[in-house]
């Protein structure tokens, strides 16, 4: 019974949101908080809601500190000359705008924080979708699938919990797999170039000037019916106001893929109509910056502070000399402190980024209640046992492949908590019992991960959708197929190449 509580909890989740008849927020507390009740442990509610927070809570904070500290490093102008360097190569083609898009994420992945790049990559890319009206969830599909084929880094994530509950080592888990993941992150250039293609065949090629003649015109029309007051956080082109997460405000309907997403909105002008002053200094197409050139958050003789700061503290990320969350903190009261020693400039920075900071936040506390009902109620130890019994003995001696088959929707559906520390070890047992090594199980396991990075329990996808002013469940209605395909191409690489 629990086993069917719990999918039909999570089929009930996921269908409201894609159908709009929920907000996120609203759907991952109350579905669950009604199937607890269902199940008869309504008593408990509290103790799981409390218990899925202080599992997230690090989380929650480790995200809200980045978002801030971040959002400075890009007001201040420390990722400029990567957003150039994209954006000459982009131009104004839809297909090298795609292509642009997986090649920054995945770059910037190398971080093995998916928040850091989706907010990069978004702050970055926005700019250029919405002057072109090119389809948001492109832009967010792409960046996913290329974060989540660099998100089995070992210090990403999936890949330390995999060595750890098997007892391995987490190079001898990676290494082999690299052929088979590079085949995988090819597998998302070549679709975004397809998708791309689509763009272009649906908008034309424009130059830069054009685009920014019409995007001039238009801010002109807003403005007159007194909707271009609001202030920016000095990023360029933005919606102007609120979380733009309201149906209207850059959702696409289901032919997502196949319309470009308006937010109806105000862009807003960064300290003096940033947009403007973009379109009259464009004289040619690379002479568009994307970020405002001239915002004055910059911070020109503060760069290789920025960037010192910014190394130090990835680097101490990945040596884990102190807790993410401590170091962001850290970091965001340092930046803030350096690049803005007066006290309101430093509210105002804060004030800027306080949009995507309470989406996030909010987000995450209410997907621990999602999470903490799984798990309190027994429905996830329950559907993992149900899932391994169903498969035939005939498949025993093809667990690996069974394991990555299964990684789709395990990694999907749950936590990679709860997937690597509670689900692999029973597939591993049943593998090693007709003779299948506990690293292929391993390597198996990573496959599902460029889905999972689009799974409504995985934090950064909502700075991922909040940012840039998408539905999550018109997000999810684009993003599934394709990263179901990539993951199927990764695992068919292992396959063929004898790691998995």
């Amino acid at each position: 019974m629990l086993t069917i509580l719990g999918f039909a909890m999570i089929a009930t989740f996921l269908v409201l949101i894609m159908m709009k008849k929920m907000s996120p927020i609203a759907a991952l507390v109350l579905i669950p908080a009604l199937f607890c009740v269902i199940v008869g442990k309504g008593a408990h509610l509290g103790d799981y809601v409390i218990d899925g927070v202080s599992s997230l809570a690090p989380t929650a904070a480790m995200l809200m500190f980045a978002i801030v500290y971040f959002g400075v490093m890009i007001d201040v102008g420390l990722f400029d000359p990567i957003v150039r360097g994209i954006l000459r190569f982009c131009k104004a083609d839809p297909m090298r705008i795609v292509v642009g898009t997986a090649l920054l994420a995945a770059i910037v992945s190398l971080d093995g924080d998916g928040s850091t790049t989706f907010m990069i990559t978004v702050s970055a890319m926005y700019p250029l979708y919405k002057r072109l009206k090119m389809s948001l969830v492109v832009m967010t599909g792409v960046a996913a699938m290329a974060n989540g084929v660099m998100n089995t880094l070992p210090w990403g994530g999936p890949t330390a919990r995999a060595a750890t509950a098997l007892e391995l080592d987490a190079g001898d888990i990676f290494v082999p797999m690299i052929p088979a993941l590079l085949v995988g992150l090819l597998g998302v250039v070549v679709l975004a170039y397809v998708l791309g293609l689509r763009e272009r065949r649906r908008l034309g090629v424009l130059t830069l000037d054009e685009a920014l003649v019409k995007e001039e015109a238009e801010e002109t029309e807003t403005v007159l019916v007194g909707s271009g007051s609001a202030g920016g956080s000095g990023k360029g082109a933005r919606p102007a106001g609120g979380s733009g997460a309201g149906p209207d405000a850059g959702a696409e309907d289901a032919g997502a893929e196949d319309g470009g997403a308006e937010d109806g909105g105000a862009k807003a002008g960064a300290e003096g109509d940033a947009a403007k002053a973009g379109a009259e200094g464009a004289e040619d197409d690379d002479d568009f910056q994307g970020l405002d050139p001239n915002r004055p958050t910059l911070r020109p003789g503060l760069y290789w502070f920025n960037a010192l700061l910014t190394v130090v503290l990835l680097t101490a990320m990945i040596m884990e000399l102190l807790p993410i969350p401590v170091l962001f903190l850290l970091g965001a009261a340092l930046a803030l402190s350096v690049n803005f020693p007066h006290i309101p400039d430093q509210k105002a920075r804060i004030a800027a980024h306080a949009d995507n900071v309470l989406n996030v936040s909010g987000m995450v506390f209410a997907a621990a209640v999602f999470t903490g009902v799984l798990q309190g109620t027994g429905m996830v130890d329950s559907m993992a046992t149900w899932l391994v019994d169903v498969v035939p003995d005939g498949m025993g001696p093809h667990m690996a492949l069974v394991t990555g088959v299964l990684s789709l929707p395990l990694t999907y559906f749950m936590s990679n908590d709860g997937f690597y520390f509670g689900v692999l070890p029973v597939l591993a047992e049943a593998g090693a019992a007709h003779g299948v090594s506990p690293l292929e199980m391993a390597r198996a396991s990573l496959v599902g991960q460029p889905l999972h990075m689009s799974s409504p329990l995985v934090p950064a996808v909502y700075v991922l959708v909040g940012m840039a002013r998408v539905e999550f469940g018109d997000h999810t209605r684009f993003v599934v197929k394709w990263a179901a395909l990539i993951c199927l191409l990764i695992l068919a690489a292992g396959f063929l190449f004898g790691t998995v």
